[in-house]
């Protein structure tokens, strides 16, 4: 059975223009893609999506893009991300995405090793960051702007997105039909991306996806999760990655009205305006988010404190026992409906009020953060995916168990294989890793099964469970396996931890280098009279302020077994970076850089 909102569909060419171009024409929003300039929401119709398509399409054949051509963007989001990534993918070319936090070393390797013949670049900003990589490429044969002012007047090869337009509505006035011509060529098992893992080990690879992996992940997350085309979104996370790609493509084909995020300082702001419906995030933004509300519930002192703790209590008990399938007293129900009309009402406002879900990708959310969302009546569905698989699984709002990555969607199979790896098969697992045929051997087994990485189990009603990467996991010196990534959710629960890493391979115990939130251990030291004052680096050495931080640490994994225990933090004064090439760029810690950069505080808090 088809969704709903794809009936016909399946009588159209299954690729990602022709999905995507339907449902423009079909629906004809007046606000199918919206973003914010100046202070002002700008809307582009249905129409007119359509007709810029076309228009960049035309445009970039002009100036010789044929099928199988390589063509980079690096850009935040913005609406000319996703009109030149459809009018690429109309002339069978192929979008490399880059990340626009992507080293500028890698952003070389990326382009040479794609073969990238075009540059799509937004603005001065992103140039500049990323121009000495792309001075060096040779093969590159133009760059193209977003922003026109930012075009460089000393490179023969820059040009601008409006140039390019102007060229295909030059092109379309000679021949009406040339893009429709070109969009009968595109075929389901063509190339569709080129997108290069960060990995936290070795080089990038190249993972590549044809449309029928794109379309197949469409249809079968339309028919698992209840999208409408009602429905108004706000893309926060970046389009380079997969998560928000693929979202991006099953919002569009559904009819949502889809508005950018350029930045995640604007999402508070941008969530009162949009009030969107549905939207995808990752733990980060919610532990944020969770963060600032529990601190300012406790710093509102009085009855007003007090009010918000027993909220919080209520909430946690309430969506406990709603989770584990226990019965709920009239009692207990009569709390949370005082406590979500008096307290929980504020949270549903601050992300717009009109809410029906989130989708949460990327990493494990802590089943504390969790309840207290679901108790604010902010459901958030924890999926999965990965770039070589696309979006594999998900909970569903009527079939949702906190802390499972859920069950897989329909045409997906999952299983748990040899050291309790997850396993995946189906239409969406890519073709393979570019000119990589021995590393793609490694990953894809004779089955067709896509060895994930990732270790979990699955319980006995289909839910499948991460609980950490297989190079990850580390032995101390007593023998014992220890998962840092379980670990690491609960310390993020603490308001006083603004980033944790768990060390402790080869060592006596576990331990935790945490980069603390400044704002908010500096004011708990203050309310607590706890006196400590200096900078950063000298706080992280106050044994004060180290005890505070570590009484957090040890009652969060009071728990677990004794052996997986936090008993000893080492703070550090500044949070990791790509930059220092401590994190990838999709934010993951590259565990080995940490290990061997902080050796003398691994050793110092977890024995030698």
């Amino acid at each position: 059975m088809i969704a709903e909102n794809l009936i016909g569909f399946e009588n159209i060419p299954q690729t990602l223009p022709h999905f995507c171009l339907e449902s423009f024409r079909r629906h004809n929003k007046a606000d199918a893609l919206s973003y914010k300039l100046e202070n002002v929401w700008k809307h582009l119709s249905g129409a007119e999506v359509i007709e810029k398509i076309k228009n960049i399409a035309l445009g970039l054949a002009e100036l010789g893009v044929k099928a199988g051509d390589k063509i980079a963007i690096i850009s935040e989001n913005r609406p000319e991300w996703s009109l030149t990534d459809l009018a690429i993918l109309s002339l069978r070319a192929v979008n490399v995405p880059i990340y626009t936090t992507q080293a500028v070393e890698q952003i070389r390797y990326i382009l040479e090793d794609s073969g990238a013949k075009m540059l799509f670049v937004s603005g001065n900003k992103l140039f500049k960051h990323a121009e000495q990589a792309i001075q060096s490429v040779e093969r590159l044969e133009k760059l193209v702007f977003f922003d026109t002012d930012a075009k460089p007047e000393n490179d023969n090869r820059a040009i601008t997105l409006a140039d390019i337009e102007r060229r295909g509505e030059e092109a379309d006035k000679i021949d009406s039909e040339a893009f429709e011509n070109f969009l009968e060529k595109i075929s389901s098992d063509d190339l569709a991306t080129i997108i290069y893992t960060s990995g936290t080990t070795g080089e990038p690879k190249g993972v590549m996806l044809t449309h029928e992996n794109f379309v197949s992940n469409i249809i079968a997350i339309s028919k698992g999760l209840p999208i409408r085309s009602t429905d108004r979104s706000l893309a926060v996370l970046p389009l380079s990655h997969i998560f928000e790609r693929t979202v991006f493509y099953v919002l569009c084909t559904n009819g949502v009205a889809i508005h950018y995020c350029a930045a995640f300082d604007q999402i508070a702001s941008h969530l009162q305006e949009v009030k969107p419906t549905i939207m995808t995030a990752v733990p980060r933004l919610f532990e944020q988010v969770y963060h600032k509300i529990v601190k300012k519930g406790k710093s509102a002192g009085g009855w007003k404190t007090s009010l918000f703790n027993w909220a919080l209590e209520v909430g946690q008990e309430y969506w406990e026992a709603k989770d584990t399938h226990h019965s709920i007293s009239p009692i207990l129900a009569g709390k949370h409906a005082v406590a979500s009309r008096l307290v929980f009402s504020k949270w549903r406002e601050g992300v717009g009020g009109a809410l029906r879900f989130f989708v949460s990708g990327g990493a494990p959310l802590s089943k504390k953060l969790s309840y207290a969302f679901w108790a604010a009546g902010i459901p958030i569905l924890q999926g999965y995916g990965m770039t070589e698989a696309c979006v594999t699984s998900a909970n569903r709002p009527e079939d949702n168990k906190v802390g499972s990555i859920g069950t897989p969607f329909d045409g997906i199979e999952m299983k748990i294989g040899a050291q309790d790896e997850i396993l995946i098969r189906g239409r969406n697992v890519m073709q393979s890793y570019y000119n990589k045929p021995e590393e793609t051997a490694k990953v894809l087994d004779e089955e067709g099964f896509y060895h994930t990485g990732d270790v979990g189990y699955r319980d006995e009603d289909g839910h499948f469970y991460v609980t950490d990467r297989l190079k990850d996991l580390f032995k101390l010196s007593n023998g014992k396996y220890v998962a840092p990534l379980q670990v690491e959710s609960l310390l993020k629960q603490s308001p006083l931890v603004s980033q944790a890493v768990v060390v402790g391979s080869g060592r006596k115990q576990v331990g935790a280098l945490i980069v603390p939130d400044w704002e908010t251990l500096k004011q708990t030291l203050k309310e607590e009279g706890i006196k400590a004052e200096g900078s950063r680096e000298e706080l992280c050495e106050n044994s004060f302020v180290i005890k505070r931080v570590q009484r957090d640490a040890v009652d969060l994994t009071r728990e677990l077994s004794d052996y997986e225990r936090v008993k000893r933090v080492y703070l550090l004064p500044r949070e990791f970076s790509i930059d220092k090439g401590e994190m990838t760029p999709t934010l993951k810690i590259k565990r080995g850089v940490i290990d061997e950069k902080y050796e003398e505080a691994v050793d110092e808090i977890c024995g030698s």
